[in-house]
């Protein structure tokens, strides 16, 4: 009886230990396609998966890639001076993520108040050149009900095929998004990652994971537009707010709102002493000449 309770002790803290050790925080590692976070990545892929910030810079927009309907086009229609653009970086027989991260920017689109097409554009880029126009055709047909929301021919799906490869690889490059194919698996190997540009190009903001707050979503645009998107409420809103790096999301700028409702309170109490500093300081006769004429 020693003995077999000796046994049980011993195997239980030996299956204790090696289940500790298969235990991993979500966020320690850069999720493979279709994990969604929860595993590591492969030692053969690490380093090369990941996104780098590259906050400010301008990817260039000569860049050519194929759309639904199999034409050639420009980044350079949709980065034209007027709307910012949300891009995501996906591919279309991608087991999981990808289709999360369409999920989520489909809502994103749904859950704002801007209108898609009249206030910003949103561009789905395939990284996978075995990609199809008619794979991309399919999987917009999904997303029909953003109509609903503002114009669908705003989401636009690219991909690039083998002579276009260049193109995504060099926008990828560009914003710090890296991706890399698994021979082992036949998989990409990438990032939940949204990246706003501004009507120009240049990189404003990242959007991590698959869910996003319609909050994050809608000042990240009016930030990405430099002026060009929402009513004049919305871009006096922006200055309210700044992003938190460490919680990924826009919250309340404490010190610009203190700054502002005190200048609004000096306003105030400035006008007040104007009004009563003029009341004081006129003369009987002015009070008496103010009073009503006594009738007979």
């Amino acid at each position: 009886m020693v003995l077999r309770a000796l046994l049980t002790l011993v195997i239980g803290a030996a299956l204790a230990v090696g289940a500790q050790a298969q235990v991993t925080r979500p966020g320690q590692f850069a999720p493979l396609d279709g994990e969604e976070g929860q595993g590591p990545l492969p030692n053969r892929l690490v380093g090369a998966v990941g996104v780098t910030e590259f906050l400010g810079a301008t990817v260039p927009t000569d860049l050519t890639f194929l759309d639904e309907q199999g034409r050639e086009v420009s980044l350079a229609t949709l980065l034209d001076g007027e709307r910012p653009l949300m891009v995501a970086f996906v591919y279309h027989s991608c087991p999981m993520l990808c289709s999360l991260v369409l999920d989520g920017t489909a809502d994103a689109i749904a859950e704002t108040d801007l209108a898609l097409g009249q206030d910003y554009h949103v561009l789905a880029v395939s990284i996978d050149p075995r990609d199809t126009p008619e794979r991309a055709a399919a999987a917009k047909a999904r997303y029909a009900r953003l109509n609903e929301f503002g114009d669908l021919s705003a989401f636009h799906f690219w991909t690039v095929g083998e002579e276009h490869q260049a193109s995504v690889e060099a926008l990828a490059d560009a914003v710090g998004f890296r991706y890399a194919y698994d021979v082992r698996t036949g998989e990409y190997a990438h990032n939940a990652a949204n990246v706003l540009l501004s009507p120009t190009g240049k990189v404003t903001r990242y959007l991590y994971g698959i869910d996003h707050d319609p909050r994050d979503v809608k000042l990240g645009l009016i930030e990405a537009s430099e002026g060009t998107v929402g009513s004049a409420f919305d871009r006096f809103l922006i200055t309210c707010y700044e992003y938190d790096e460490d919680a990924q999301s826009y919250s309340l700028a404490v010190l610009t709102v203190t700054k502002i409702g005190g200048g609004l309170l000096l306003l105030v109490f400035g006008g007040l002493l104007v009004y009563f500093w003029r009341r004081e300081s006129k003369s009987p006769d002015d009070w008496a000449d103010a009073r009503p004429a006594p009738t007979l």
